[in-house]
C-alpha cells in the first residue's frame, strides 16, 4: 500500500523570506553535523561538559558536611558519557593520532580505578570496625571496643592516604596533541579525569574525618573513652552523654558507608570500563 502525504498549500515567498528560509537551512545543516568534531554543539560533547560541572560543583560544596551517594551518581552518569564519546569513530581517530596522549590519559584512569577499589576495601574494613564498636558499646565490653577503635583509626588513615594519592590522579595539562580534534576529545578527558581526582579525593577525605571524627569522641570521653564506665557499669549521668555521643558518631557513620556501598561499586566499575575503552582504542581494536 502506497504511503500517503499530507498536502499544503504553499505561497510564493518574498526574497527577503526566501533568504532567511535558505540561511535556516544551512544553520540546520551545520547542527545535522552530529559526529564531527571538535563541534561544541554536538550533544555528547555539550553532555559531557554537564556532568564534568556537576561533578565539581559536588566536589566543592557537598563531601565538606556529609559525603552521599548523589555524588557517586553524578561520577557513574560522567563515565558513562565518557563510554559514549570513546565509541565515536571520530573521537577514536582522535585518540589513535595522539599515542603519548593517551598514555598519560590510560594511566590517570589506571589509578583513579586503582583508588576506588582500595576505597571499596577500605570502606569494608571500616563498616565492620564500626559495627564492633557500636556492639562493643552496646554490650559494655570494654576490651573490645579498645580493639574496634584501635582498627578504625587504621581505617581513618588509611582513607587520608587514599585522598591524598588520588588528587596525584590528575593527568598533566600538558597533553601533546596537535589537530583541534585531538585537542579536543583529549582535553575533555583530561578535564573528566581531573574532575573524578578532585570529587574523589573530597569523598575519601570527608569519610576520613568522619572515622577520626568518631574516634576522637571516643578518646576525649572522660577516663579513656569510657572504658572505665564500660568496665564498672556504673555509669554517672555525664559520661553517660558521652557515651550516647559516641553511639550517634558510630551510627551516623554506618549510614554513611551503607550509602555509599553501592554508588562505590558502581563507579569503581565506570572507570575501569572507561580504560578499557581507551584501552582499544589506543590499541586500535575497535
Amino acid at each position: 500500500m502506497a504511503p500517503s502525504f499530507g498536502r499544503s498549500i504553499s505561497f510564493p515567498l518574498s526574497p527577503s523570506k526566501q533568504q532567511q528560509q535558505a540561511r535556516s537551512r544551512m544553520a540546520g545543516g551545520y547542527h545535522a553535523r552530529s559526529v564531527s568534531l571538535p563541534c561544541r554543539s554536538h550533544p555528547i560533547l555539550a553532555h559531557l561538559h554537564t556532568h564534568i560541572r556537576a561533578v565539581r560543583a559536588w566536589a566543592h560544596e557537598s563531601p565538606a558536611t556529609s559525603p552521599s551517594s548523589s555524588g557517586l551518581a553524578h561520577l557513574d552518569a560522567l563515565h558513562a558519557a565518557l563510554a559514549d564519546l570513546l565509541h565515536l569513530p571520530e573521537a577514536q581517530a582522535a585518540l589513535s593520532a595522539a599515542a603519548s596522549t593517551t598514555d598519560r590519559l590510560l594511566d590517570a584512569f589506571l589509578r583513579l580505578a586503582d583508588a576506588h577499589g582500595s576505597f571499596q576495601e577500605s570502606l569494608l574494613d571500616l563498616k565492620r570496625d564500626v559495627a564492633d564498636a557500636l556492639a562493643a558499646v552496646r554490650r559494655r565490653d570494654a576490651s573490645r571496643l579498645a580493639s574496634a577503635l584501635r582498627s578504625h583509626r587504621r581505617a581513618a588513615k588509611d582513607m587520608a592516604r587514599l585522598a591524598a594519592a588520588a588528587k596525584d590522579c590528575k593527568p598533566s595539562s600538558r597533553l601533546g596533541s596537535s589537530s583541534a580534534a585531538e585537542v579536543e576529545v583529549a582535553g575533555l578527558l583530561a578535564e573528566a579525569a581531573a574532575a573524578t581526582a578532585s570529587a574523589s579525593a573530597a569523598l575519601f577525605n570527608t569519610v576520613a574525618a568522619m572515622s577520626a571524627s568518631a574516634s576522637a569522641a571516643a578518646c576525649t570521653c572522660k577516663r579513656t573513652a569510657a572504658l572505665v564506665c564500660l568496665v564498672s557499669k556504673k555509669v554517672a549521668a555525664e559520661e553517660e552523654k558521652e557515651i550516647m555521643g559516641l553511639m550517634e558518631r558510630l551510627e551516623e557513620l554506618e549510614e554513611c558507608i551503607d550509602d555509599l556501598e553501592t554508588g562505590t561499586d558502581k563507579v569503581f566499575r565506570s572507570l575501569v570500563q572507561t580504560r578499557v575503552a581507551l584501552l582499544n582504542v589506543h590499541t586500535n581494536i575497535f
